[in-house]
């Protein structure tokens, strides 16, 4: 497979998971975070960092309005539900780890 047709399929594949998550409101971040380890705000902060990378000046909130397919607050204040406490402090955890590996990869995070 030729760079180009791997580039294509690639980009494909991404439209395809972003438009699942759009579909999917129900999956609410929390739980991807806790089970995944990323959810659409990881996304939206890997797709304004490539696009930086590139020298397009995309902010937070621009990336995250590809990713929500509106504005935040909006998608926040039609889809999010509030956490239990027990999710919440799983979320807590993983987020001590991922800031300890991001550390040990000498990344910030």
């Amino acid at each position: 497979m030729d760079d180009a047709t791997k580039t294509e399929i690639e980009a494909a594949v991404f439209r395809r998971l972003r438009d699942h998550f759009e579909r999917k409101p129900e999956i609410q971040n929390i739980d991807l975070m806790n089970l995944a380890d990323f959810c659409r705000n990881c996304l939206a902060k890997w797709y304004r960092a490539e696009a930086e990378e590139r020298g397009v000046d995309l902010d937070y909130d621009g990336a995250r309005r590809v990713i929500y397919g509106m504005p935040y607050r909006e998608y926040k204040a039609k889809h999010q539900e509030k956490a239990p406490a027990e999710k919440i402090a799983i979320f807590e955890e993983g987020e001590k780890r991922r800031a300890a590996e991001a550390a040990a990869r000498g990344e910030a995070y």
